[in-house]
């Protein structure tokens, strides 16, 4: 199976998570599309979705698939999205589209936290893939010294705006060992939005695509 493959594979594994009646949250890139392409051939069962981003929502939208603003919604039942990295303790990198801070939000809301990935984002350690860091504008100078204080090498995504209308620092060469540590360390510095970790809030089940199939994993 090629990558595009797996990502179908474990997208509509996701499916069987979605209960009927009830909103869900939905992700934000290549294999969070794949599930908003499966979830339209139930779209009857839910009452509606909060998306992480205007693509995913429009997305959704595309399908006839409702799509709510989180603050009517409440507490969601679901948010199945995918992940650059993923370590055994279901901790991830997310960020790669952007779409981080919604993302985050969605996934704080969500009573389960499903993430969906093909086996080529499960690592032993985080930090191969730069993490990306939402920064409002005015705070990019000041903020990129201070990530160069923890081992980071900062570089400014160019030519992207978020959906918040800010600016997106990826970080390279940061050997994430302690991940809900070090994401509570960076989202006190001022000027940071989010950070692409996604460690105090880590994901509760984890479907892996692999050659042999679907894995299903849950934190240790």
């Amino acid at each position: 199976m090629n990558q595009d493959e797996l990502k179908k594979q474990v997208a509509e594994a996701a499916i069987e998570y979605v209960e009927t009646g009830t909103v869900i949250g939905v992700g934000t890139g290549s294999t969070a599309n794949y599930f908003i392409d499966a979830l339209a051939r139930i779209k009857g069962r839910i009452e509606g979705t909060v998306a992480s981003s205007v693509a995913s929502a429009d997305r959704l939208k595309s399908h006839g698939i409702a799509v709510m603003d989180l603050n009517q919604a409440g507490q969601l039942s679901v948010y199945v999205d995918g992940a650059d990295e993923v370590d055994d303790y279901l901790h991830l990198i997310k960020g790669g589209g952007g779409a981080l801070t919604r993302e985050k939000i969605v996934a704080g809301a969500s009573d389960k936290f499903v993430c969906i990935c093909d086996e080529s984002k499960l690592v032993k350690v985080l930090g191969t893939f730069p993490l990306p860091i939402e920064v409002i504008p005015m705070a990019q100078s000041y903020v990129a010294r201070e990530l160069v204080k923890f081992g980071g090498r900062p570089e400014l995504r160019q030519g992207f705006t978020t959906d918040n209308g800010n600016i997106i620092l990826d970080v390279r060469d940061l050997e994430i060992l302690e991940p809900g540590k070090l994401e509570s360390e960076l989202n006190n510095i001022p000027g940071i939005v989010t950070v692409g970790i996604f460690a105090n809030r880590p994901a509760d089940v984890l479907l892996l695509g692999t050659g042999k199939g679907v894995e299903t994993r849950s934190a240790p």
